[in-house]
């Protein structure tokens, strides 16, 4: 769902900046403040270096805000692993002592 929600919104923005871009070939002059540089460049490389550079910047902000659940998931399923080793260790001695039980039980039946 998450996915096709992306694609409803992504698809028309992209049609939307190329067309913009495709439609503004003519120069801009950008001035690098507080460089005492200025340069002119079309407009269409203006806007589509805006939005990737938007696009970066946003994709590592959301990547530092879930550090603290990628953690968190990594410790769970740690957590997770460990409970499960335990578990298992557990199942094999439970199933070592019945069997044992099992054998001094057949032994004792058998002397009686």
């Amino acid at each position: 769902m998450a996915n096709f929600l992306f694609w409803i919104v992504m698809l028309p923005l992209a049609v939307v900046v190329i067309v913009f871009s495709g439609a503004n070939p003519d120069p801009v002059e950008l001035n690098l403040w507080p460089f005492p540089f200025t340069i002119s460049l079309p407009l269409a490389i203006v806007v589509l270096a805006s939005v990737a550079l938007g696009f970066v910047w946003g994709g590592l902000i959301a990547w530092i805000a879930g550090g603290r659940n990628r953690t968190r998931a990594r410790s769970e399923a740690r957590r997770a692993r460990s409970a499960e080793q335990e578990a298992a260790a557990l199942r094999k001695k439970s199933e070592r002592l019945e069997s044992a039980s099992k054998t001094s039980a057949g032994g004792a039946q058998a002397a009686a």
